[in-house]
């Protein structure tokens, strides 16, 4: 509770988690990946992102980000092939930017 204070109470998180979720989204878009949502349906909390291509492996993605120091998803729905990604907790717009970051090297 003191950390959410220290923040600026609820609203101000949540800023947070929309503007983590703003940079997710761009630079997901920008590195070729889709969301499963459209805008105006999709929360800030987590993401949903197709798989870039029939051939994608989602094991060696989720193993190379982990070995990078990020942990991602599995999606949970079975109509689409998706992976997940969280844009909350301690988790800022510059640790979503190192995130992406190393997408864009394992994705090579």
């Amino acid at each position: 509770m003191q950390e959410l204070k220290e923040e600026g109470g609820i609203e101000a998180r949540h800023r947070r988690y929309e503007e983590n979720h703003r940079v997710l989204v761009e630079g997901m878009r920008r590195l070729g990946f889709r969301t499963l949502l459209s805008d105006d349906k999709q929360g800030c909390i987590i993401t949903s992102f197709y798989y870039p291509s029939a051939d994608f492996n989602f094991t060696d993605f989720y193993n190379q980000l982990k070995a990078k120091g990020f942990v991602i998803y599995p999606g949970k729905i079975s109509e689409a092939d998706t992976f997940r990604i969280g844009n909350i907790g301690d988790i800022y717009p510059k640790d979503i930017e190192a995130l992406l970051k190393a997408i864009e090297e394992v994705r090579g």
